[in-house]
Protein backbone atom coordinates (compact mmCIF):
# COMPACT_ATOMS: atom_id res chain seq x y z
CA UNK A 1 0.00 0.00 0.00
CA UNK A 2 1.29 3.59 -0.99
CA UNK A 3 2.60 5.17 2.27
CA UNK A 4 1.51 8.78 2.83
CA UNK A 5 2.10 11.13 -0.37
CA UNK A 6 3.42 13.78 1.33
CA UNK A 7 6.38 11.96 3.54
CA UNK A 8 6.95 9.61 0.31
CA UNK A 9 8.06 12.85 -1.55
CA UNK A 10 10.16 13.69 1.31
CA UNK A 11 11.39 10.23 1.04
CA UNK A 12 12.42 10.89 -2.52
CA UNK A 13 14.17 13.87 -1.70
CA UNK A 14 16.25 13.02 1.35
CA UNK A 15 17.64 9.93 -1.42
CA UNK A 16 18.06 12.47 -4.35
CA UNK A 17 20.13 14.64 -2.52
CA UNK A 18 21.86 11.80 -0.76
CA UNK A 19 23.17 11.25 -3.98
CA UNK A 20 23.78 14.54 -5.19
CA UNK A 21 25.63 14.99 -2.16
CA UNK A 22 27.85 11.49 -2.80
CA UNK A 23 28.04 12.53 -6.21
CA UNK A 24 26.64 8.94 -6.95
CA UNK A 25 23.45 7.43 -9.25
CA UNK A 26 21.89 4.57 -9.95
CA UNK A 27 21.90 2.36 -13.18
CA UNK A 28 20.42 -0.52 -14.86
CA UNK A 29 22.23 -3.94 -14.72
CA UNK A 30 22.80 -3.65 -17.99
CA UNK A 31 22.85 -1.91 -20.84
CA UNK A 32 19.59 -3.26 -22.89
CA UNK A 33 19.11 -4.15 -26.77
CA UNK A 34 16.28 -2.73 -28.39
CA UNK A 35 15.32 -4.23 -31.73
CA UNK A 36 15.06 -1.28 -34.03
CA UNK A 37 11.74 -2.39 -35.65
CA UNK A 38 10.24 -1.55 -32.59
CA UNK A 39 9.82 2.30 -33.97
CA UNK A 40 8.76 0.91 -37.99
CA UNK A 41 7.28 -2.47 -37.48
CA UNK A 42 3.46 -1.97 -38.63
CA UNK A 43 2.47 -5.30 -37.51
CA UNK A 44 3.70 -4.54 -33.34
CA UNK A 45 1.98 -1.48 -33.98
CA UNK A 46 -1.21 -2.54 -34.73
CA UNK A 47 -0.89 -5.08 -31.27
CA UNK A 48 0.32 -1.90 -29.70
CA UNK A 49 -3.31 -0.51 -30.29
CA UNK A 50 -5.43 -3.00 -29.42
CA UNK A 51 -3.56 -4.80 -26.53
CA UNK A 52 -1.97 -1.47 -25.08
CA UNK A 53 -4.74 1.24 -25.98
CA UNK A 54 -7.20 -0.89 -25.96
CA UNK A 55 -6.78 -2.61 -22.41
CA UNK A 56 -4.81 0.16 -20.31
CA UNK A 57 -6.45 3.08 -19.13
CA UNK A 58 -4.70 6.35 -20.47
CA UNK A 59 -4.98 9.76 -19.30
CA UNK A 60 -7.48 11.56 -21.27
CA UNK A 61 -6.77 15.00 -19.92
CA UNK A 62 -6.67 16.93 -16.42
CA UNK A 63 -10.57 17.68 -15.06
CA UNK A 64 -9.85 21.30 -15.06
CA UNK A 65 -9.86 21.19 -19.33
CA UNK A 66 -13.87 20.24 -19.14
CA UNK A 67 -14.49 21.37 -15.71
CA UNK A 68 -17.97 22.77 -16.22
CA UNK A 69 -21.27 20.84 -16.59
CA UNK A 70 -21.55 20.27 -19.92
CA UNK A 71 -18.21 20.65 -21.37
CA UNK A 72 -16.67 18.48 -23.81
CA UNK A 73 -13.97 17.52 -25.79
CA UNK A 74 -13.00 15.24 -28.31
CA UNK A 75 -9.66 13.20 -29.51
CA UNK A 76 -8.43 10.75 -31.27
CA UNK A 77 -6.29 7.67 -29.89
CA UNK A 78 -5.11 5.35 -33.28
CA UNK A 79 -7.99 4.41 -34.82
CA UNK A 80 -11.02 5.11 -32.20
CA UNK A 81 -12.72 8.74 -31.97
CA UNK A 82 -13.82 9.69 -28.90
CA UNK A 83 -15.91 12.42 -26.77
CA UNK A 84 -15.07 12.86 -23.35
CA UNK A 85 -18.19 14.70 -21.75
CA UNK A 86 -19.01 16.33 -18.18
CA UNK A 87 -22.99 15.78 -18.01
CA UNK A 88 -25.54 17.85 -16.25
CA UNK A 89 -24.91 15.98 -12.87
CA UNK A 90 -21.12 16.96 -13.04
CA UNK A 91 -20.16 13.17 -13.74
CA UNK A 92 -17.49 12.51 -16.30
CA UNK A 93 -17.85 10.17 -19.65
CA UNK A 94 -16.16 8.68 -22.11
CA UNK A 95 -18.03 7.58 -25.16
CA UNK A 96 -16.95 6.55 -29.01
CA UNK A 97 -17.84 9.67 -31.27
CA UNK A 98 -20.05 7.81 -33.83
CA UNK A 99 -23.67 8.22 -33.90
CA UNK A 100 -25.57 4.44 -33.62
CA UNK A 101 -27.76 4.93 -36.76
CA UNK A 102 -25.11 4.81 -39.82
CA UNK A 103 -21.72 5.52 -37.70
CA UNK A 104 -21.10 9.40 -38.44
CA UNK A 105 -19.39 11.43 -35.94
CA UNK A 106 -21.97 13.46 -33.99
CA UNK A 107 -19.30 16.10 -33.33
CA UNK A 108 -16.24 17.23 -35.32
CA UNK A 109 -15.97 20.01 -32.27
CA UNK A 110 -12.60 19.93 -30.45
CA UNK A 111 -14.06 20.81 -27.40
CA UNK A 112 -17.02 23.05 -26.28
CA UNK A 113 -19.98 23.39 -23.79
CA UNK A 114 -23.50 21.38 -24.97
CA UNK A 115 -26.39 19.87 -24.16
CA UNK A 116 -26.58 17.44 -26.39
CA UNK A 117 -24.95 16.23 -28.99
CA UNK A 118 -27.08 15.84 -32.58
CA UNK A 119 -25.87 13.84 -35.71
CA UNK A 120 -25.24 16.38 -39.05
CA UNK A 121 -26.41 13.32 -40.76
CA UNK A 122 -30.00 12.37 -40.09
CA UNK A 123 -30.43 14.43 -36.76
CA UNK A 124 -30.53 11.66 -34.21
CA UNK A 125 -29.53 13.09 -30.95
CA UNK A 126 -28.00 12.29 -27.64
CA UNK A 127 -27.56 14.18 -23.79
CA UNK A 128 -23.86 14.43 -22.61
CA UNK A 129 -24.30 11.42 -20.34
CA UNK A 130 -24.71 9.30 -23.85
CA UNK A 131 -28.80 8.52 -23.76
CA UNK A 132 -30.10 8.15 -27.41
CA UNK A 133 -32.52 11.56 -27.02
CA UNK A 134 -34.62 11.31 -30.22
CA UNK A 135 -34.64 10.00 -33.67
CA UNK A 136 -35.91 12.20 -36.57
CA UNK A 137 -39.19 10.95 -37.91
CA UNK A 138 -39.37 8.18 -35.63
CA UNK A 139 -42.56 7.36 -37.07
CA UNK A 140 -41.17 6.60 -40.67
CA UNK A 141 -38.21 4.75 -39.25
CA UNK A 142 -39.62 1.58 -37.57
CA UNK A 143 -39.33 0.06 -33.88
CA UNK A 144 -36.29 0.33 -32.61
CA UNK A 145 -35.62 0.03 -28.95
CA UNK A 146 -33.84 3.89 -27.64
CA UNK A 147 -32.48 2.82 -24.87
CA UNK A 148 -29.92 0.07 -26.08
CA UNK A 149 -29.05 2.97 -28.35
CA UNK A 150 -26.72 5.35 -26.51
CA UNK A 151 -23.14 6.42 -27.44
CA UNK A 152 -21.13 3.66 -26.93
CA UNK A 153 -19.52 4.36 -23.64
CA UNK A 154 -15.82 2.81 -22.30
CA UNK A 155 -14.89 2.93 -18.07
CA UNK A 156 -13.57 6.53 -17.22
CA UNK A 157 -12.03 7.33 -13.74
CA UNK A 158 -11.63 11.24 -12.46
CA UNK A 159 -9.02 11.05 -9.37
CA UNK A 160 -6.16 12.90 -8.77
CA UNK A 161 -7.77 16.13 -11.22
CA UNK A 162 -7.08 13.81 -14.16
CA UNK A 163 -9.41 11.90 -16.01
CA UNK A 164 -8.37 8.32 -16.73
CA UNK A 165 -9.95 6.13 -19.57
CA UNK A 166 -9.82 2.19 -21.25
CA UNK A 167 -11.02 3.39 -24.32
CA UNK A 168 -12.73 0.09 -25.33
CA UNK A 169 -16.46 -0.31 -24.83
CA UNK A 170 -16.37 -3.94 -24.71
CA UNK A 171 -13.67 -4.24 -21.61
CA UNK A 172 -14.32 -5.71 -18.43
CA UNK A 173 -10.77 -4.40 -16.89
CA UNK A 174 -11.06 -1.92 -13.88
CA UNK A 175 -9.38 0.92 -13.92
CA UNK A 176 -7.60 1.29 -10.54
CA UNK A 177 -5.11 -1.94 -10.31
CA UNK A 178 -2.90 -0.21 -12.83
CA UNK A 179 -2.77 3.08 -11.44
CA UNK A 180 -0.59 1.04 -8.24
CA UNK A 181 -1.29 3.60 -6.18
CA UNK A 182 0.76 6.31 -8.41
CA UNK A 183 -2.51 8.63 -8.85
CA UNK A 184 -2.66 8.90 -4.77
CA UNK A 185 1.26 10.63 -5.13
CA UNK A 186 -0.20 12.57 -7.77
CA UNK A 187 -2.84 13.98 -6.13
CA UNK A 188 -0.48 15.37 -3.93
CA UNK A 189 0.18 18.41 -6.50
CA UNK A 190 -3.88 19.22 -5.99
CA UNK A 191 -4.74 19.24 -9.43
CA UNK A 192 -8.54 19.04 -8.60
CA UNK A 193 -8.42 22.42 -7.45
CA UNK A 194 -5.97 24.07 -10.43
CA UNK A 195 -7.42 25.68 -13.34
CA UNK A 196 -7.22 25.25 -17.21
CA UNK A 197 -4.66 27.69 -18.87
CA UNK A 198 -3.99 26.55 -22.83
CA UNK A 199 -3.56 23.79 -24.76
CA UNK A 200 -1.30 23.00 -28.17
CA UNK A 201 -1.06 19.82 -30.09
CA UNK A 202 1.58 18.68 -32.69
CA UNK A 203 2.32 15.87 -34.91
CA UNK A 204 4.91 13.65 -34.90
CA UNK A 205 6.58 10.19 -35.45
CA UNK A 206 5.95 6.75 -34.01
CA UNK A 207 4.29 7.24 -30.42
CA UNK A 208 7.52 5.30 -28.60
CA UNK A 209 10.07 7.45 -30.24
CA UNK A 210 7.84 10.49 -29.60
CA UNK A 211 7.58 9.39 -26.00
CA UNK A 212 11.23 8.08 -25.48
CA UNK A 213 12.50 12.12 -24.49
CA UNK A 214 10.38 12.29 -21.58
CA UNK A 215 11.63 8.92 -19.68
CA UNK A 216 15.60 10.17 -19.47
CA UNK A 217 18.15 13.01 -18.44
CA UNK A 218 21.07 12.08 -21.11
CA UNK A 219 20.23 13.59 -23.86
CA UNK A 220 19.27 17.04 -22.33
CA UNK A 221 22.83 19.27 -21.95
CA UNK A 222 22.96 17.97 -25.97
CA UNK A 223 19.86 18.03 -27.90
CA UNK A 224 18.47 21.05 -25.31
CA UNK A 225 22.06 22.75 -25.49
CA UNK A 226 20.39 25.83 -26.57
CA UNK A 227 17.41 26.18 -24.75
CA UNK A 228 18.48 24.46 -21.36
CA UNK A 229 21.96 24.87 -21.29
CA UNK A 230 24.84 22.54 -21.96
CA UNK A 231 25.82 22.64 -18.31
CA UNK A 232 22.07 21.17 -17.68
CA UNK A 233 22.41 17.76 -15.92
CA UNK A 234 22.40 14.81 -18.29
CA UNK A 235 21.72 11.75 -14.52
CA UNK A 236 18.50 11.06 -13.35
CA UNK A 237 17.59 8.90 -9.87
CA UNK A 238 14.14 6.87 -10.73
CA UNK A 239 10.96 5.77 -8.78
CA UNK A 240 8.80 3.44 -10.00
CA UNK A 241 5.28 2.05 -9.36
CA UNK A 242 5.05 -0.62 -11.93
CA UNK A 243 5.57 1.15 -15.03
CA UNK A 244 4.37 4.25 -13.83
CA UNK A 245 7.76 6.28 -13.26
CA UNK A 246 9.28 9.84 -11.25
CA UNK A 247 12.31 11.33 -12.07
CA UNK A 248 14.74 13.73 -10.28
CA UNK A 249 18.15 14.96 -10.96
CA UNK A 250 21.18 14.36 -8.18
CA UNK A 251 22.64 17.25 -9.62
CA UNK A 252 22.47 20.10 -7.04
CA UNK A 253 23.69 22.97 -9.08
CA UNK A 254 21.68 25.98 -7.96
CA UNK A 255 19.38 28.40 -9.54
CA UNK A 256 19.23 26.40 -12.93
CA UNK A 257 17.07 27.16 -15.25
CA UNK A 258 15.58 23.49 -15.29
CA UNK A 259 15.54 23.11 -11.79
CA UNK A 260 11.39 22.48 -11.40
CA UNK A 261 11.35 20.70 -14.88
CA UNK A 262 13.98 18.16 -14.41
CA UNK A 263 13.83 18.17 -10.15
CA UNK A 264 16.56 19.87 -8.98
CA UNK A 265 16.67 19.81 -5.26
CA UNK A 266 18.96 22.67 -4.28
CA UNK A 267 15.58 25.03 -3.11
CA UNK A 268 16.06 22.91 0.01
CA UNK A 269 18.92 21.13 0.06
CA UNK A 270 19.87 23.34 3.07
CA UNK A 271 16.73 23.71 4.26
CA UNK A 272 15.58 21.87 7.63
CA UNK A 273 12.86 18.85 6.44
CA UNK A 274 10.36 20.62 8.37
CA UNK A 275 10.90 23.52 5.65
CA UNK A 276 10.67 22.03 3.01
CA UNK A 277 7.73 22.30 0.54
CA UNK A 278 5.12 20.41 -1.34
CA UNK A 279 5.95 22.33 -4.57
CA UNK A 280 9.51 21.92 -4.63
CA UNK A 281 8.88 18.08 -3.26
CA UNK A 282 6.66 18.07 -6.73
CA UNK A 283 10.04 19.31 -8.51
CA UNK A 284 11.15 16.71 -11.46
CA UNK A 285 9.15 14.60 -14.26
CA UNK A 286 5.95 12.58 -13.68
CA UNK A 287 5.54 9.58 -16.06
CA UNK A 288 1.90 7.69 -16.33
CA UNK A 289 2.74 4.65 -18.82
CA UNK A 290 1.62 4.44 -21.69
CA UNK A 291 1.97 7.84 -22.49
CA UNK A 292 1.70 10.92 -20.44
CA UNK A 293 4.35 13.17 -18.76
CA UNK A 294 4.11 15.65 -15.89
CA UNK A 295 6.38 18.46 -15.66
CA UNK A 296 6.57 21.92 -13.15
CA UNK A 297 6.84 25.29 -15.08
CA UNK A 298 6.87 28.98 -13.07
CA UNK A 299 5.96 31.50 -15.84
CA UNK A 300 3.34 33.06 -14.34
CA UNK A 301 2.54 31.29 -11.34
CA UNK A 302 3.05 28.06 -10.60
CA UNK A 303 2.03 25.52 -13.25
CA UNK A 304 2.03 22.38 -14.72
CA UNK A 305 2.47 20.75 -18.59
CA UNK A 306 0.93 17.52 -19.41
CA UNK A 307 1.91 16.27 -22.16
CA UNK A 308 0.47 12.84 -24.04
CA UNK A 309 1.39 11.41 -27.25
CA UNK A 310 -1.33 9.33 -28.73
CA UNK A 311 -0.62 7.37 -31.56
CA UNK A 312 -1.96 7.83 -34.80
CA UNK A 313 -3.36 5.14 -36.87
CA UNK A 314 -0.21 4.05 -38.84
CA UNK A 315 3.38 3.25 -36.74
CA UNK A 316 5.23 6.15 -38.35
CA UNK A 317 2.61 8.65 -37.11
CA UNK A 318 1.43 10.19 -33.52
CA UNK A 319 0.09 13.69 -32.32
CA UNK A 320 1.48 15.31 -29.00
CA UNK A 321 -0.84 17.15 -26.68
CA UNK A 322 0.32 19.87 -24.27
CA UNK A 323 -2.28 20.79 -21.36
CA UNK A 324 -0.61 23.84 -19.91
CA UNK A 325 -2.78 24.10 -15.79
CA UNK A 326 -2.02 26.33 -13.45
CA UNK A 327 -2.67 26.48 -9.94
CA UNK A 328 -4.16 30.12 -9.73
CA UNK A 329 -4.87 31.79 -13.30
CA UNK A 330 -2.96 35.00 -13.73
CA UNK A 331 -4.39 38.42 -12.07
CA UNK A 332 -2.28 40.62 -14.43
CA UNK A 333 -2.12 40.31 -18.09
CA UNK A 334 2.16 40.56 -17.63
CA UNK A 335 1.62 37.35 -15.10
CA UNK A 336 -0.80 35.93 -18.54
CA UNK A 337 2.25 37.34 -21.06
CA UNK A 338 4.73 35.19 -18.53
CA UNK A 339 2.76 32.08 -18.42
CA UNK A 340 1.78 32.05 -22.56
CA UNK A 341 5.71 32.88 -23.57
CA UNK A 342 6.77 30.15 -21.14
CA UNK A 343 3.89 27.71 -22.93
CA UNK A 344 5.48 28.56 -26.00
CA UNK A 345 9.14 28.06 -24.96
CA UNK A 346 8.38 24.42 -24.00
CA UNK A 347 6.41 23.83 -26.84
CA UNK A 348 9.66 25.27 -28.86
CA UNK A 349 11.58 23.00 -27.14
CA UNK A 350 9.50 19.86 -27.70
CA UNK A 351 8.57 20.63 -31.05
CA UNK A 352 11.98 22.33 -32.61
CA UNK A 353 14.01 20.01 -30.76
CA UNK A 354 12.65 16.59 -29.49
CA UNK A 355 10.12 15.87 -31.93
CA UNK A 356 12.74 16.64 -34.98
CA UNK A 357 15.42 14.23 -33.38
CA UNK A 358 12.74 11.86 -33.30
CA UNK A 359 11.20 12.19 -36.93
CA UNK A 360 14.93 12.42 -37.65
CA UNK A 361 15.46 8.78 -36.39
CA UNK A 362 12.32 7.85 -38.05
CA UNK A 363 13.16 8.92 -41.42
CA UNK A 364 16.21 6.88 -41.14
CA UNK A 365 16.05 4.00 -38.54
CA UNK A 366 13.99 1.65 -41.41
CA UNK A 367 16.29 1.71 -44.14
CA UNK A 368 19.36 1.86 -41.62
CA UNK A 369 20.42 -1.81 -41.42
CA UNK A 370 20.89 -1.59 -37.83
CA UNK A 371 19.15 -4.57 -35.99
CA UNK A 372 19.48 -3.11 -32.33
CA UNK A 373 19.55 0.12 -30.97
CA UNK A 374 21.33 0.20 -27.39
CA UNK A 375 19.80 2.16 -24.14
CA UNK A 376 22.79 2.45 -21.38
CA UNK A 377 22.73 1.53 -17.98
CA UNK A 378 21.73 4.99 -17.53
CA UNK A 379 18.50 5.13 -19.64
CA UNK A 380 16.62 3.12 -16.85
CA UNK A 381 13.60 4.56 -17.21
CA UNK A 382 13.91 3.75 -21.13
CA UNK A 383 14.52 0.39 -20.25
CA UNK A 384 11.75 0.26 -18.14
CA UNK A 385 9.23 1.52 -20.59
CA UNK A 386 10.41 -0.73 -23.62
CA UNK A 387 9.73 -3.89 -20.82
CA UNK A 388 6.64 -2.41 -20.08
CA UNK A 389 5.54 -2.25 -23.82
CA UNK A 390 6.90 -5.41 -24.99
CA UNK A 391 5.12 -7.27 -21.21
CA UNK A 392 1.63 -5.61 -21.75
CA UNK A 393 1.65 -6.39 -25.52
CA UNK A 394 2.63 -10.35 -24.92
CA UNK A 395 -0.05 -10.84 -21.98
CA UNK A 396 -2.26 -12.70 -24.19
CA UNK A 397 -5.68 -12.12 -21.66
CA UNK A 398 -6.93 -10.32 -19.43
CA UNK A 399 -6.18 -12.39 -16.65
CA UNK A 400 -1.89 -12.24 -17.92
CA UNK A 401 -2.54 -8.38 -17.90
CA UNK A 402 -3.52 -8.12 -14.36
CA UNK A 403 -1.27 -10.76 -13.01
CA UNK A 404 1.27 -8.55 -14.69
CA UNK A 405 0.56 -5.41 -12.60
CA UNK A 406 -0.31 -7.71 -9.47
CA UNK A 407 3.10 -8.71 -9.78
CA UNK A 408 4.78 -5.36 -10.61
CA UNK A 409 6.74 -3.59 -7.26
CA UNK A 410 5.48 0.12 -6.21
CA UNK A 411 7.59 2.88 -4.42
CA UNK A 412 10.60 1.02 -6.07
CA UNK A 413 13.74 2.91 -5.08
CA UNK A 414 12.03 4.74 -2.46
CA UNK A 415 14.99 4.80 -0.67
CA UNK A 416 18.01 3.21 -1.99
CA UNK A 417 21.09 2.54 -0.39
CA UNK A 418 23.73 5.09 -2.84
CA UNK A 419 25.95 3.05 -4.98
CA UNK A 420 29.12 4.11 -6.26
CA UNK A 421 29.40 6.44 -9.23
Amino acid sequence: MTRDPIELLKAIARHTIGHGQSNTMEYAEDVMKLPASTYYDQDLFDLELHNIFGRLPIVLGPSCEIAANGDFKTMKVGKASIIVTRDKAGKVHGFMNACRHRGVKVTDKPCGNASRFTCPFHGWSYGTDGKLLSIAAREDFGEVDKSLLGLREFPVLEKAGLIWGIVNPDTKLPIEPFLKGYDDVLASFGFDKWSFFSKRSFKGPNWKLSYDGYLEYYHVPVLHGRTFGTDTTNRGIYYTWGPHQHIKTPDLTPGHVATETLGYMTDIVDKAESEWDLETLSYGVWTVFPCTSIASFGGGGRGALISQVLPGEKVGESTTFQYYIMEKLPETEALTDEAEAQFAWVQGVVEGEDIAMANAAQDTLAGSGIDYLLLGRNELGNQNFHRWCKDVVEAETDKDLLRLYDNAEIELGVPKVATAA
